[in-house]
C-alpha cells in the first residue's frame, strides 16, 4: 500500500468526525499517540516488544494521515519532495552527515 492509499483509506474512514474535531484537537490526538507510542518504549526496554510499538507506530500514522487531510496535504508528495530518496540534507544515499 502506498502512503497516499493509506491517507485516503483514513479519510475515507475518518474525514466527517476529523474535519469537525478540527486542526486543534485532532492534532491533541495526534500528540497523545505519540506518548503512548513513547511509553510503549519505555516499557518494553531492551525485550521491545515490537507487536505492541508497532501498534502505536500504526496509530501514530493514522492520527498524523487525519490531521495532512484536514490540512489537505497530501503526505506522498510532500515526503518524496523533502527525501527525494536521498537525505534531504546532504543529498546522499546512504546519508553521509556528520553526527551532531
Amino acid at each position: 500500500m502506498e502512503i497516499r492509499e493509506f491517507q485516503k483509506l483514513m479519510k475515507d474512514l475518518y474525514y466527517n468526525k476529523d474535519k469537525n474535531r478540527g486542526i486543534g484537537k485532532t492534532f491533541m490526538w495526534f500528540v497523545e499517540e505519540v506518548g503512548e507510542l513513547a511509553n510503549s518504549l519505555k516499557e518494553s526496554g531492551d525485550q521491545q516488544n515490537t507487536e505492541s510499538i508497532g501498534a502505536e507506530m500504526a496509530d501514530v500514522f493514522a492520527w498524523l494521515c487525519s490531521l495532512a487531510n484536514i490540512l489537505n496535504i497530501d503526505l506522498e508528495d510532500v515526503t518524496l519532495k523533502k527525501y527525494p530518496k536521498a537525505c534531504s540534507k546532504c543529498k546522499q544515499n546512504p546519508c553521509v552527515c556528520k553526527e551532531k
